[in-house]
């Protein structure tokens, strides 16, 4: 007898439907698994069989052979277990499934406990998609499948509790949709901060555009410390940006069953020493990588010189497109990559160039070679290039009240308000204009386009920078409530490209 048990898989960061067909037949027992299975299905057998056994019930003396389809693509993961089992009993006559409306997905332990899997958000959209009703998964990972809704998501502890269920003997009751309770944001606030009023206002600029922005300074001026404060003042997530950025997370297995949501935007600081596959994402089987992770975040890199240079040059596509493809013999793959890249790093190498206390000892060429491991392709794809001056004893030693996140973030949401209310949706901010919106909404008058023109030849802007320019200038214009783009404007778009890495 075969029977056929709808499961779920993934594919990258999407989720497709998988059918485990389970045939019993005669001659010498032996337990096959077919269809491109990875070692973990493959081992499979083994907790299946322990699991059965040890839940009470009869492991089916047969010859069994479990086709995963669609057989021509790889299966990984432990997450049909549980398929597995119950196929093997429904083929054997030792229960009845309801097999066009519901699918099965879940790890087993050898005692027959359900553990979670991860991917389920996408999987859990994966079933919505294809029509299924009911979905059974383990007790930790019904959270977080709830999110994709209109399926009812049923958790489970056990095998002898799921087998009890389907045979009508015991009830499990859907689980409720996860809502996020409200609660405080967890970043630090800019109220900490003593001074650096000027990067501040550069901070905000970025944060209401979703601009890039350089932060280059000495030692303890505070760079790492205002860059991790942006997160405070960015704008909520929309549902569908959270889900999207859940669903990179879950296959990554960065969920848990208290926080399935990701209710706050992501901010991704990887150490200098990552690699290549670590920041694009790739390995045999394409996984995500921290650009992905980053999606609708922020990406922080420290230490901007001291990260490897080909590690540093595959941010391009990911800053340009949105996105990034990974090519591998496997297969290729493409990852949602729209992230906020906040850099920070030291004038030089002892980090001390052109202090006012004459402590850096580095040489000119020194100083340029540091300086030069990082690419101008690279540097044009950054809107904001920012000085952090040391803090003097004054400004250390007075306790001002400094402007809290909450009075910065409400100006950022004003900003936010009329991009979405200018572009109609199409666009989520400014830093993401095509040519076309910038044609209708990035207009200079006379006076800003001989601006523009002298700071075009003066700074030798390069058509990449030019338009950065107008998009940051459009921001600074939001920030100021203007529907017109002033030559005030424009003019503090362009201090933010006259102090740029190289330039000593």
């Amino acid at each position: 007898m075969v029977t056929k048990i709808r499961s779920l898989g993934l594919h990258g960061i999407s989720g497709y439907e998988v059918l485990a067909e389970c045939f019993l037949s005669g001659g010498l027992p032996a337990f096959d698994i077919v269809g491109l299975p990875d070692l973990a299905v493959k081992e499979a057998r083994e907790r299946v069989r322990a699991a059965v056994k040890t839940s009470g019930f009869d492991f089916p003396v047969s010859r069994i052979t479990v086709n995963l389809a669609p057989a021509d693509r790889r299966k990984e993961g432990t997450v049909y277990d549980l398929p597995i089992l119950v196929g093997i009993l429904a083929a054997s006559g030792s229960l009845r499934v309801d097999t066009e409306t519901c699918a099965f997905v879940g790890e087993l332990s050898l005692t027959g406990a359900l553990r979670p899997v991860s991917g389920m958000l996408p999987m859990a959209m994966a079933a919505r998609r294809a029509g299924l009703k009911t979905l059974y998964v383990p007790a930790a990972n019904a959270p977080e499948a709830t999110l994709a809704g209109d399926i009812d998501v049923i958790p489970v502890e056990t095998v002898q509790q799921l087998i009890a269920c389907l045979r009508g003997e015991e009830e499990i009751l859907p689980a409720p949709p996860w809502e996020p309770a409200a609660q405080a944001r967890g970043y630090p606030d800019f109220s900490d901060v003593k001074g650096q009023e000027n990067v501040k206002r550069a901070l905000e600029v970025a944060a209401a555009g979703g601009h890039n922005i350089l932060l280059m300074g000495p030692p303890g001026a505070g760079k790492s410390m205002l860059a991790r404060r942006l997160p405070s003042i960015l704008p909520s997530m929309s549902r569908e940006e959270a889900l999207e950025a859940t669903e990179i997370h879950s296959v990554m297995g960065l969920t848990t069953k208290e926080r399935p949501l990701l209710d706050e935007r992501p901010f991704r600081s990887p150490h200098h020493t990552i690699s290549t596959v670590g920041l694009s994402g790739g390995g045999s089987n394409p996984k995500p990588g921290e650009v992905s992770l980053a999606h609708n975040g922020v990406l922080f890199l420290d230490e901007l010189p001291e990260f490897p240079r080909e590690v540093l040059e595959v941010l391009r596509q990911p800053l340009e497109d949105g996105m990034v493809h990974i090519s591998r013999a496997s297969g290729t793959m493409t990852y949602p990559s729209r992230f906020m890249l906040v850099c920070a790093m030291n004038p030089c190498r002892c980090g001390w160039y052109g202090h006012p206390s004459g402590r850096c000892k580095c040489s000119k060429t020194s100083v340029e070679n540091y300086l030069g491991r990082l690419s101008g392709p690279l540097l044009d794809r950054i809107d904001l290039h920012v000085e952090v001056p040391s803090l003097t004893y004054e400004e250390l030693a007075r306790r001002p009240e400094a402007e809290p996140s909450s009075a910065i973030r409400k100006r950022v949401d004003e900003a936010r308000a009329l991009q979405r209310a200018r572009f109609g949706g199409e666009t989520e901010c400014n830093a993401r204009m095509n040519p076309a919106q910038m044609q209708a909404h990035c207009v200079l008058d006379e006076e800003g386009r001989a601006l523009m023109k002298n700071a075009f030849d003066r700074l030798g802007l390069t058509a990449r920078s030019y338009d950065r320019v107008l998009r940051v200038a459009r921001t600074i214009a939001d920030l100021d409530g203007s529907p017109e783009i002033g030559v005030q404007h424009l003019a503090e778009a362009l201090q933010y490209r006259t102090r740029r890495p190289g330039m000593i």
